[in-house]
């Protein structure tokens, strides 16, 4: 049986909030950015915070503890706050997407208004780029009229990489859609024959923490899992 992904084309990423104040308004935590295609759950496993978050509606802000479960959709303007030791199970839509890009960070407008401005401003070091970060988040906060423009900005700066991703939402999340689907026509017919391919896998955690925009991430390689039974145990394909 060839592997599966993720339940729901989903990915799992565990998640360390930064926690070193930022200058612009002394408040510890990550770089708040928007997701222009994939939705977001913040799962708290450990320690405390908040979720500040804008969007159309307005500014809020969330308090986060162990067991909170909150989660935002595309358009969503978000900033994790540590007040001690937040660690946090990120579960997201669209498993790889987000690793492609679908994340605008944001920065001033002037940054935003070319693609090679805000790269040189995504590559800058992690309490730089917070700082840049910070500052526009706050200018939009102040006047949600702004918003609008920040969404058109980061429209435009996707734009170029949306081809590729349909052909990765494709390969996944539709993918496992469809194979749902198959599987419902078969047990309407009373046909349980995938039964008999039962399987099971691990998502191998990475070995070390790296730096993201909201805190130090583990990520879990969702899209290349190992098969843990059946004849074809190990790598799967």
């Amino acid at each position: 049986m060839s592997a599966v992904s993720f339940p729901g084309g989903t990915s799992v990423t565990r998640l360390t909030v930064y926690p070193d104040a930022c200058a612009a308004d002394g408040l510890a935590g990550g770089t708040p950015h928007v997701h222009l295609a994939s939705t977001e759950a913040y799962v708290v496993v450990g320690g405390a915070g908040e979720l500040h978050t804008l969007d159309p509606s307005g500014h809020r802000v969330t308090p986060l503890a162990e067991g909170s479960t909150v989660w935002f959709t595309p358009g969503t303007i978000h900033r994790a706050v540590n007040h001690g030791h937040l660690r946090v199970v990120v579960v997201m839509s669209n498993a790889g997407l987000p690793e492609a890009g679908d994340a605008v960070m944001t920065f001033p407008p002037s940054v935003l208004a070319e693609p090679d401005s805000y790269r040189e401003a995504v590559a800058l070091p992690v309490p730089q780029r917070r700082e840049l970060a910070v500052a526009g988040f706050l200018r939009l906060a102040a006047d949600p009229a702004l918003l609008d423009g920040f969404y058109e900005q980061a429209v435009a700066l996707v734009r170029p990489a949306v081809d590729g991703w349909r052909e990765l939402w494709r390969s996944t999340v539709e993918a496992e859609t469809r194979r749902t689907e198959a599987l419902l026509q078969a047990l309407s017919g009373g046909d349980g024959s995938h039964l008999r391919e039962a399987a099971q896998y691990a998502s191998p955690q990475s070995p070390a923490e790296r730096p993201g925009m909201c805190g130090r991430l583990r990520t879990h390689d969702v899209l290349h899992p190992v098969a843990l039974n059946g004849p074809s145990a190990g790598p799967a394909r």
